[in-house]
């Protein structure tokens, strides 16, 4: 007697999400990317946005070719907080007031799409005066020390020694500024300012070559919802005339001691 063959086996349905594994990837790369592009619009718009200093407006605290995090949530959210001001609506929410001595990036008040950063030097009511190189505030010069020298390239390309001085604030802020040419610069002596309100005046740390506030027809007082954000710390930064997609300079260019640094 032979055995019969009788197979009756049935094999369990396929899984369709099996046929195709390289789409199934492909997806879910691309929802990682827009998760991730997602996270860094909110933590760029909501909390920390990165700034480039191009300028030499704030020798000796900040320096040309400086990366730094500003927080976006320190004063609070206006239009200008947003990216391109896609959402154009008056004043301030959760809005705090910036303090005397703080650096500040904010809006041009020319409505030009020029972001600029500064340090708050009068607030609303304040009067600002230079008087031979000294500043005074309501009335009463601010006290300043000179601490020192910062190597500094004058009008004719020629390395000079800028004196530096410590100033401090009524408030008890304190931070160096430098002045390249003394009591014969522009401004070493002013008119008397006074702040408007909700407004603040804001000035550079290298006193003879900043745009600042004391110039009313180029900037003149920054209203409060032109601000974006206080400089909180200096992330990274490269020797002026270096590129950061310059990687093989690095290890040269890079200003290591500046990395991670707290702004004062």
């Amino acid at each position: 007697m032979t055995a019969s063959s009788n197979d009756n086996t049935t094999l369990p349905p396929s899984d369709p999400s099996q046929d195709q594994p390289e789409k199934s990837g492909i997806g879910d790369t691309i929802k990682v990317i827009v998760q991730a592009l997602l996270i860094a619009l909110v933590i760029r718009t909501l909390l920390f946005q990165p700034f480039v200093i191009p300028s030499g407006s704030l020798i000796p605290t900040l320096l040309i070719g400086d990366y730094l995090f500003v927080s976006k949530f320190s004063y609070g959210y206006s239009r200008f907080s947003l990216p391109w001001g896609i959402i154009p609506f008056k004043g301030r929410i959760w809005g705090a007031e910036p303090k005397r001595g703080d650096i500040t990036v904010f809006a041009s008040p020319k409505n030009d799409g020029t972001d600029f950063v500064k340090r708050v030097i009068g607030l609303p009511g304040d009067t600002i005066q230079m008087v031979d190189n000294v500043l005074v505030i309501n009335g009463t010069p601010v006290k300043r020390e000179r601490i020192g020298s910062y190597p500094e390239i004058d009008q004719w390309g020629k390395t000079i020694q800028a004196p530096l001085y410590r100033e401090t604030l009524p408030n008890g802020h304190s931070y160096t500024i430098m002045e390249r040419e003394g009591v014969g610069s522009y401004w070493a002596n002013t008119f008397l300012y006074k702040v408007p309100e909700n407004h603040y005046f804001m000035m550079g740390d290298n006193r003879d070559n900043s745009a600042d506030s004391r110039d009313l027809a180029s900037m003149g007082y920054v209203p409060f919802d032109n601000l974006i954000g206080r400089a909180e710390v200096t992330f990274f930064s490269l020797d002026e005339g270096t590129s950061a997609w310059q990687i093989w300079k690095w290890p040269q260019e890079v200003r290591w001691d500046r990395v991670f640094k707290r702004i004062q």
